[in-house]
């Protein structure tokens, strides 16, 4: 299980956009942001994506990136991003690489049935590659928001 104070778990998994592979470790020296959602197009996966979006000039202006993170591949993600506008990266990771390595992949339950899944996830990191918060188990209604509370904290202590 990974704590607050670790070195993040680096990673380079496919993304959308620009950049055609994103490693964790080329983004040191500014804050990052990774959340791990279930599935593109899916309620409350897109609810998520669409609080990130409509924030990310905050998050932007604090100098912090932001990744999303699900076990669906790039086709997906781009539908899933032109869809909802969205305006950061979203990373493929069908092997669920990323997703053990941060303790998001996990047994889930539901009605019964048991099944290994993506928890919903975030993961603050700081400009040192350092887990700086950890939202386990992530409900999605406001939760950006105290994302974002976090980040300025963050970045008001190192400024």
């Amino acid at each position: 299980m990974l704590s607050v104070g670790d070195v993040a778990p680096d990673f380079c998994l496919p993304a959308t956009g620009d950049k055609k592979t994103i490693c964790l470790k080329d983004l040191r020296g500014k804050p990052v942001v990774v959340y791990f959602y279930p599935k593109d197009a899916t309620p409350g996966c897109t609810t998520q994506a669409q609080d990130f979006r409509d924030n990310l000039e905050a998050f932007q202006a604090l100098g912090v990136q932001v990744l999303g993170i699900s076990p669906d591949g790039i086709p997906s993600h781009e539908r899933f991003a032109e869809r909802q506008e969205l305006n950061f990266p979203l990373l493929a990771d069908e092997d669920k690489e990323a997703a053990n390595l941060y303790g998001a992949w996990q047994l889930k339950k539901n009605f019964g049935r048991e099944y290994m899944g993506i928890v919903r996830s975030t993961f603050l990191i700081d400009s040192e590659g350092k887990l700086h918060h950890i939202w386990p188990k992530v409900r999605v209604k406001g939760h950006v928001l105290e994302v974002l509370d976090h980040a300025r904290q963050l970045v008001g202590h190192h400024a």
